[in-house]
């Protein structure tokens, strides 16, 4: 697929489906459009009063043009009320847009938009972004594909000629959410941490990038009893991760993104029971998915900022190797952990990767876990948490998501709740009590990092989609991946 900005003019447009966006309760037609409608032997006018179409945000209708006519079908979509119109609005709208389009077994579509905040290179990314998150299949498991309408071929952004870069920037983004998206969809007999390993060895082969891979024995030297506690029960060897991107200049700033990367999670011998979703554990590797997707976006977008890209990435499976409820294990920083919950895995496997982050002496670190459920009843399936003491993180992490469309919210790190962490026998547990388990699992990380300004992002919610949200179809999301990109090169 083809996506190109135009400075064909609307009137003049040719091809098979014109997509036009009115906002609501202003879709009078005026200048352009009612000459359009004229040309159209009065057919906008007509649809718009016989389907009562007022512009709410996303609400579509079609008709098919009468013959001798340059257009075939006509789309028209609600932008929703001007004041609220963001870069968000243009994806989901794009999204829109493209979905019906497809429906309608378009192979040339055209999409005429507004510009946003007089914006036309951020206005034709977001619309990149929305046509090409919406349109994307994953049919790599499929013997026959469901959808058997053809795929749609060229998509002409109407008044935003001379955007081809931005349109570039968008494309590089999403092929790094792609990534991250395959991911987590694929099964674990199919993404292990050898495959997770040979993904990192291709983006660094692809785009330049440095890969360091360590092998359990290299871990072992380094301390790393957190991580390899956690692994010891599969039969898989686990490796830890860390591709760098530097850029050809001295960097502005050294930045590193930790992905949790469980690539099956059981939950050990505190097994996960009938009806907790262990089918569903294959998405446990979401933060690492999403480290990797952006670190493919940034091998592209080449920043002149330097990023470290870390995941120690295994299984939590059961055996007799396992370890066990009371267990004692040793993080590379020397702090001891009595395991009380073998199903808290992921902070044991962050523990070390964030021990090692704060070794590489830069300026800010953020992890992204699927970390807890307890997120997940806070805030629900769209909103990922966020936890830093630092305000200027924070803020950094607030404005991305927000130019990303991917929501996060600022929960508090309340120090009085790692008393529910302490331990008799060792310096803290892996679990405290069950209310605040978000903010307890965030202290607990809390313990590995010295002086770098960190973030922890729990992405729990929004790593999976149970049905279509905007521009997300059912499954998995690549949450995570905009807003780091956008972080990286704030």
């Amino acid at each position: 697929m083809t996506i190109q900005p135009k400075n064909t003019a609307l009137l003049d447009w040719s091809g098979d489906t014109l997509a036009i966006a009115l906002f609501e309760d202003a879709v009078d037609l005026t200048g352009d459009l009612a000459t359009l409608n004229d040309k159209l032997d009065g057919l906008l006018k007509e649809l718009i009063a016989e389907e009562e179409f007022t512009g709410k945000a996303n609400s579509t209708i079609v008709a098919r043009v009468g013959a001798n006519h340059p257009v075939r079908k006509v789309i028209l979509v609600g932008l929703g009320k001007p004041d609220a119109l963001k870069l968000e609005t243009l994806r989901r709208v794009a999204a829109t847009v493209a979905r019906t389009a497809k429906k309608q077994k378009t192979k040339t579509l055209a999409i005429s938009l507004p510009v946003w905040n007089n914006d036309p290179a951020a206005t034709a990314q977001a619309i990149a972004e929305g046509t090409q998150l919406a349109l994307y299949q994953d049919t790599r498991f499929k013997s026959e594909p469901e959808d058997k309408n053809p795929p749609i071929e060229t998509i002409d952004l109407l008044g935003l000629a001379g955007q081809e870069a931005a349109i570039t920037r968008a494309e590089q983004i999403i092929s790094g959410v792609i990534l991250a998206r395959q991911l987590v969809a694929a099964p674990a007999n199919a993404v292990t941490p050898i495959t997770m390993a040979e993904t990192a060895q291709a983006i660094a082969k692809d785009h330049g990038l440095q890969l360091e891979i360590l092998e359990q024995a290299e871990c072992e030297k380094l301390g790393m009893g957190a991580f390899l506690g956690v692994a010891q029960a599969s039969d898989l060897p686990p490796k830890f991760i860390h591709l760098i991107y530097k850029p050809a200049t001295t960097p502005k700033r050294k930045l590193a993104i930790i992905g949790k990367g469980l690539t099956f999670d059981s939950g050990g011998l505190n097994i996960k029971g009938a009806g907790s979703g262990i089918e569903t554990m294959k998405i446990d590797m979401g933060g690492a998915a999403a480290t990797l997707g952006a670190a493919k976006a940034i091998g592209q977008l080449k920043p002149d900022v330097e990023v470290h890209f870390i995941s120690a990435v295994t299984e939590n499976m059961i055996s007799g190797r396992a370890m066990r409820p009371g267990d004692i294990l040793t993080a590379s920083n020397g702090k001891t952990i009595e395991v009380n919950n073998t199903d808290a895995e992921g902070r044991l496997t962050l523990a070390d990767a964030l021990v090692y982050a704060d070794k590489l002496g830069v300026d800010a670190i953020v992890d992204l876990a699927t970390l807890t459920g307890a997120c997940v009843v806070a805030l629900g399936d769209d909103i990922a948490g966020l936890f830093t003491p630092d305000d200027a993180v924070a803020s950094q992490l607030q404005t991305a998501s927000e130019s990303a469309g991917e929501k996060i919210w600022r929960l508090p790190m309340e120090e009085k709740y790692f008393d529910g962490l302490k331990s008799g026998i060792a310096d803290m547990k892996n679990t405290g009590p069950r209310y605040g388990g978000s903010i307890t699992a965030a202290l607990f990380l809390k313990q590995f990092v010295k002086d770098t300004p960190w973030a922890h992002l729990d992405i729990a919610g929004p790593v999976w989609a149970d049905k279509e949200n905007g521009y997300n179809g059912a499954g998995a999301t690549g949450f995570g991946v905009r807003t780091l990109v956008n972080w990286v090169l704030s």
